[in-house]
């Protein structure tokens, strides 16, 4: 018996379409000021507007904020707040990819409980009620819109910190698969990848419950059939639901099972060379997929998250087993042209020491099912090299 605490803060609207309640959502949630934050890439794409648009004919003023990039850091969540204080919202929305949705989160804390984001690094460290949020995903990939954590780089030491609190949870997510069309095919394709890794890390972690791990699947019945057609077919509205829908499952089981070690390796190749993160994943997933399927205790979890799309020819043979499912991420990666050697990244042999001891730092490796050394580490860099 796995005993659990399993918990659903948000509330999710899903179809094409939708974004057009964006207004009548927000004042269900007794808000009149309403701070969006939301990217350049975004706002040129013309989805901010469009939700401003909805907001303003609901009768709420509005304040956009955009002075963030992707992997917002401490310096742009410090504008953000400044921008609110003179504003004085009384309801944040999140209108973009996870950056948009992390950076929203980050200011939230600040604006409402003070301090510097560095406060807020580690599990439940707000101090006071936050307010209340909607998320606005207009890609499919980190399903920031149903956890609680924002991540955010300190600005000096390129530091990703995890800063997660129940009372950050969004309150609605608004999933309008339509937003995501106007996407980039590569960041169809980062986001994309992303999203299968959440699905498959989570599967497997050391804090799933039966509940994660229900949502673990559904998430990747929905992902992994809809991942390479999404950059084949990027007007095919049914798979880009599909994978936005997938998207924000994993998030959820994210919200309650965590991540593991393909993370882990990730977050220093980001942190030391730049590699995108959905590179970095796609690099380093198929490895730490193969290392923990040696364990006969965890292969069983991975053939069944296979199994839950047995029927699909676009997805991995259901005997194949975590071999077999290493196989297919990784050819998915490739298709999709994303990073498949570590060399071709810039990243030199001889620090891969050092990145296994940065890998070994971060807080997601060590809910991996397999315990993870810092050997370990180093061993599936030059696998992946």
């Amino acid at each position: 018996m796995t005993p659990f605490d399993f918990r659903l803060p948000t509330r999710i609207v899903f179809g094409a379409g939708r974004i057009d309640e964006l207004g009548e959502l927000t004042k269900s949630l007794a808000a009149s000021r309403v701070l969006v934050v939301s990217d350049p890439g975004v706002v040129s794409a013309g989805h901010t507007q469009r939700g401003v648009d909805a907001l303003h004919a609901a009768g709420l003023q509005t304040c956009v904020f955009e002075g963030f990039a992707e992997n917002p850091n401490t310096n742009h969540v410090a504008d953000g707040v400044a921008i609110a204080q003179q504003f004085k919202p009384n309801c944040i929305i999140g209108l973009g990819g996870g950056s948009s949705m992390d950076c929203a989160k980050g200011i939230n804390f600040i604006y409402s409980c003070g301090g510097r984001m560095q406060d807020y690094w580690g599990v439940g460290k707000a101090t006071s009620p936050l307010l209340p949020m909607i998320a606005v995903p207009t890609t499919a990939g980190t399903g920031s819109e149903t956890q609680s954590f924002a991540l955010i780089s300190d600005a000096e030491t390129h530091v990703k910190m995890a800063c997660g609190d129940k009372r950050a949870a969004f309150r609605i997510a608004l999933l309008d698969p339509s937003l995501t069309t106007t996407q980039p095919s590569r960041v169809t394709a980062l986001t994309g990848f992303d999203a299968l890794a959440h699905a498959v890390e989570t599967a497997v972690t050391k804090v799933r419950t039966p509940l994660s791990q229900a949502f673990s699947r559904e998430a990747w019945r929905h992902l992994a059939p809809n991942f390479l057609r999404t950059i084949s077919e990027p007007d095919n509205l049914e798979a880009r639901g599909e994978m936005q829908l997938g998207a924000c499952l994993a998030g959820l089981a994210i919200e309650n099972s965590m991540l593991g070690a393909a993370h882990a390796l990730a977050n220093p190749l980001t942190a030391e060379y730049g590699v995108t993160h959905g590179d970095a994943v796609a690099l380093m997933l198929p490895h730490v997929v193969r290392h923990n399927g040696a364990d006969p205790e965890v292969e069983p979890q991975y053939h069944d998250l296979v199994l839950a799309t047995a029927f699909d020819r676009n997805t991995p043979d259901q005997r194949a087993g975590a071999d077999g499912l290493a196989l297919f991420l990784a050819d998915a990666a490739a298709q999709a042209g994303l990073a498949t050697r570590l060399q071709d990244q810039g990243v030199d042999f001889s620090r891969l020491p050092e990145l296994a001891a940065d890998a070994t730092k971060q807080w997601t490796g060590t809910f991996n099912p397999v315990a993870m050394s810092t050997d370990d580490f180093r061993r599936l860099y030059e696998q992946a090299y």
